[in-house]
């Protein structure tokens, strides 16, 4: 049966390798950059981790928190849980996975004080971002943190110019590589806003091209 879910099982083995030549470290900095931000979590969210580098430094930075983990791949579900074996011998008590299109998922918890989408969102359009967000919201505690990591564009200079080359080029890749249909970073910034999330924190690398965000949940 045709689905519109990208399919990203084709690439998991070689993601890692691909961002490396790419970009080398830098989308791990990005990933990484608000570790510390994460520190105090008891029950993450955390989305499309693909091969699980975020989420095994996540585990190990703080050893109390227990996330689960959503992705459509089930090949990246699958490294991501070999990393954190590798990793933890306690693991499978400190770690669940779903197999899930996030556009159709429901968290079982309603006690999430953290949830992470490092390069995800850009997978998605501005509609399905909104509809992410109103559905995850009423699983979250008040005044939950939300990470969120992705390419973004300039707002003036030759690096907008660049970065509207670079993310166009890569749409395109993984239009070709995964049948992605998204072609377009979306305005995740006014969702959160629209949902009662002010931003508290922020950073950006090679130019802007690259940024990473803490959102807050407003308790008021």
């Amino acid at each position: 049966m045709e689905t519109d879910t990208p399919n990203f099982d084709s690439v998991a083995r070689a993601y890692r390798w691909m961002e490396y030549f790419s970009f080398g470290h830098m989308l791990e900095r990005c990933r990484f950059h608000f570790l510390v931000r994460c520190s105090h979590a008891r029950r993450a969210l955390v989305l499309g981790d693909g091969d699980g580098r975020f989420t095994v430094r996540l585990m190990a930075s703080n050893p109390t928190v227990h996330v689960d983990a959503v992705d459509a791949s089930s090949a990246m579900l699958a490294l991501l849980r070999d990393r954190a074996r590798r990793s933890y011998r306690n693991a499978e008590t400190r770690l669940s996975t779903t197999e899930a299109d996030i556009r159709q998922f429901t968290p079982t918890g309603r006690d999430y004080d953290l949830v992470v989408s490092h390069f995800f969102l850009d997978c998605l359009t501005s509609s399905e971002v909104v509809a992410l967000i109103e559905r995850l919201s009423p699983y979250m505690i008040a005044e939950a943190i939300w990470v969120v990591s992705d390419f973004a564009v300039p707002e003036k200079g030759w690096r907008r110019l660049a970065a509207r080359i670079v993310i166009r080029g890569l749409y395109f890749a993984f239009s070709f590589l995964t049948r992605l249909r998204v072609h377009q970073i979306p305005n995740y910034a006014k969702a959160f806003e629209d949902n009662r999330f002010r931003l508290v924190d922020n950073a950006d690398f090679l130019g802007g091209l690259l940024v990473t965000e803490v959102w807050k949940r407003r308790s008021d």
